[in-house]
């Protein structure tokens, strides 16, 4: 079972901008895909942004045009950058990991946007 740990959240202005990190504990061309989900308190788990083997990035609706998805293949890390936040980006973001079917999930990370 992968280990995914992540980094980067916190309190941020409106705004403002802020980079997450998820460092996996194998190589991370081993899975389909890794990125980033997010769950707000009373909302379904909605995707973020993703990037699969090879290397093409895919974005959530809501984070389009403002998200940048990169990894660093060497660290074995993936990386979300988000600008322009909003208020309605106050949520749990969760790195994910794709193998086929099973998906490996982070513990969390909590991202407030204060207005």
């Amino acid at each position: 079972q992968v280990q995914l740990v992540e980094s980067g959240g916190g309190l941020v202005q409106s705004g403002g901008s802020l980079t997450l990190s998820c460092a996996a504990s194998e190589n991370i061309l081993n899975f389909n895909d890794m990125g980033w989900y997010r769950q707000a308190p009373g909302k379904q788990r909605e995707l973020v942004a993703v990037m699969d083997i090879g290397g093409r990035a895919t974005y959530g609706e809501s984070v389009k045009g403002r998200s940048t998805i990169w990894r660093d293949n060497a660290r074995n890390t993936v990386y979300l950058r988000m600008s322009g936040l909003k208020t309605d980006d106050t949520a749990v973001y969760y790195c994910s990991a794709r193998m086929f079917t099973h998906i490996s999930w982070a513990q969390g990370t909590q991202v407030t946007v204060s207005s």
